[in-house]
């Protein structure tokens, strides 16, 4: 398969995400200000960047967890089908849990990965993620937090990829495909 040439617009920069994610510890921390201990579940594999961020500004004992999830493989569309493929490493029965996201778009991965963390008896289950496209949304969920509201434009970026390239960028850009 040959990749087709694309350039990357910047969007949100490095800056205006470190800001969102200061304002947004701080939200998440009074929500949680009463807990034993916060498990900060990541989304493998684009919420990495977003987690260690998020981690770093947050002023309540934490356990970090990550459980990974695929409906994309490759592409650039959704397949609808959510596979887990790596799972928590401990329970989290009447533990208060948080879903760190790295985007919810069509919301099948978040959705799924809700449901079975429900099944499992938390204490609290909320969620953040770092972008929403809300137009593109086919199941009904919205995260508890949202870091910035994105139009329907492919971004790679701070943890998001495109075929596995461009996590590394420091800010969210557009893909945007040339002749």
């Amino acid at each position: 398969m040959t990749e087709r040439p694309y350039v990357i617009d910047e969007m949100i920069t490095a800056k205006s995400i470190a800001a969102r994610i200061e304002a947004l510890s701080r939200e998440i921390a009074a929500e949680f200000d009463d807990t034993d201990k916060l498990v900060v579940v990541g989304l493998l594999r684009g919420s990495f960047v977003f987690i260690a961020d998020l981690v770093r500004e947050l002023d309540l004992p934490i356990e970090v967890d990550f459980i990974e999830a695929s409906s994309y493989g490759d592409a650039m569309e959704s397949s609808r089908e959510v596979r887990i493929l790596k799972d928590l490493r401990s329970a989290i029965e009447g533990r208060d849990v948080l879903v760190v996201e790295d985007i919810v778009d069509t919301g099948f991965t978040l959705s799924h990965v809700i449901k079975l963390l429900q099944s499992r008896k938390p204490a609290r289950l909320k969620t953040i993620a770092l972008l929403d496209k809300p137009s593109r949304r086919e199941v009904e969920i919205a995260a508890d937090w949202i870091g910035f509201e994105i139009p329907d434009e492919f971004v790679v970026g701070y943890g998001v990829d495109f075929a596995q390239r461009n996590r590394n960028l420091p800010y969210i850009g557009k893909v945007r495909f040339t002749p």
